[in-house]
């Protein structure tokens, strides 16, 4: 079942040093949706990806993933709560060494994927993400955008509901992060939640989407439209 839906209710965070990431957030990101969320440095937003990810639990409040609370997910599960989420990095992260195809089959080989899929579904991905011919070629033989392209497709080569993009666009130039944006709108088209987190003005004022702004760990707006991001 791919049906999706990001919860979280009343979240706070404090990390063991003391810092208070995350003062009470609450929203609620609903199935097919696209949500730029949007803030400037230390509002809490990397704090929030990690939330997403499981790769932190909160400190009081409840976050729900895709049918999963983060509170109560057991160890066995997490593998499967990760399954439902592709998570696009802004520093790409492929293997320099291995084949686009070699990038992609691992992400399926992680989640028990067998031979016969891994070859009907990479194809179809790169194809998705306009990179069809290149499975091949090597990450440094791309330019910045073709490798951007690269980790898109992974983040989508095992059919997730959800795509979480952190910063996607912070190492590409205006023209080619334009690129970026406009494809993960066509996969979210096509039915996947996609939550892009970003600090770029400019591209979220492009795009008539829903934007939640995150100010010092609390949720400053919420709305559909444009909005003033501070740097």
């Amino acid at each position: 079942m791919r049906y999706s839906m990001i919860r979280l209710t009343d979240v706070k965070k404090t990390y063991s040093n003391g810092t208070e990431a995350l003062q009470g957030i609450s929203f609620t990101i609903e199935d097919g949706e696209f949500v730029f969320l949007v803030g400037p440095s230390g509002s809490g937003k990397s704090t929030i990806i990690k939330l997403l990810t499981g790769e932190v639990e909160p400190t009081e409040g409840r976050v729900m993933i895709n049918g999963f609370s983060m509170s109560r997910i057991s160890n066995r599960q997490i593998p499967y709560m990760r399954r439902t989420i592709g998570v696009i990095f802004q520093d790409f992260r492929l293997i320099p060494k291995k084949t686009v195809y070699d990038n992609l089959s691992l992400a399926m080989h992680a989640v028990g994927a067998s031979a016969k899929e891994i070859q009907s579904r990479i194809p179809y991905v790169l194809d998705l993400v306009g990179l069809a011919g290149k499975e091949q070629r090597y990450p440094d033989e791309l330019s910045g955008g073709e490798q951007q392209r690269v980790a898109i497709a992974r983040a989508l080569v095992n059919n997730p509901s959800t795509i979480v993009a952190d910063e996607p666009t912070g190492n590409l130039d205006p023209s080619r992060s334009l690129e970026i944006m406009m494809l993960l709108e066509r996969i979210n088209a096509l039915g996947t939640t996609v939550v892009v987190v970003t600090h770029e003005r400019g591209l979220v004022n492009h795009f008539d989407k829903r934007v939640i702004m995150i100010a010092d760990g609390v949720v400053a707006g919420d709305g559909m439209g444009t909005y003033e991001v501070r740097e």
